[in-house]
């Protein structure tokens, strides 16, 4: 596939990510969108739908090869998918992420940062701490 046209389609992928449609990001994966191209900033697909909480789409990403565990390096967007998640608290997208191999105890920064068990402690997300909890993360110390 030309280089334009895999921008292209990578750039309507952030579009259909943003506005949380499902259907559009399948067509578009379909359509040969990648789900490990960052845009511009160097964030990646699969920590933009984690951020925003949109599970069915970061299933729809992992499915079609985008790793859980990839480090965004976008400005405002610095880390791992599950940090983001658990950050907001979007439970259901943090179940998605470790169905998918999201490691919970990955620490963010390249493993100098916090995890995601600190983002949901210190959010504070109950529900999702106790999620990531029975996944194995377990608090510094």
């Amino acid at each position: 596939m030309k280089q334009r046209q895999q921008k292209k389609l990578s750039h309507r992928l952030f579009g259909a990510i943003l506005s949380g449609d499902a259907e559009s990001v399948k067509a578009l994966l379909r359509s040969g969108a990648s789900p490990e191209r960052r845009n511009t900033d160097g964030t990646t697909p699969l920590y933009l739908a984690s951020v925003q909480g949109e599970a069915e789409v970061a299933r729809l990403l992992m499915q079609a090869g985008a790793c859980p565990d990839t480090e965004s390096s976008g400005p405002g967007s610095e880390g791992t998918p599950l940090c983001a998640a658990a950050c907001w608290g979007h439970t259901a997208t943090v179940r998605e992420l470790l169905a998918h191999g999201a490691d919970p105890t990955l620490r963010e920064d390249h493993g100098t940062g916090w995890s995601p068990l600190d983002w949901a402690d210190h959010g504070p997300h109950p529900d999702t701490a106790e999620v990531l909890r029975a996944a194995g993360a377990r608090p510094p110390g």
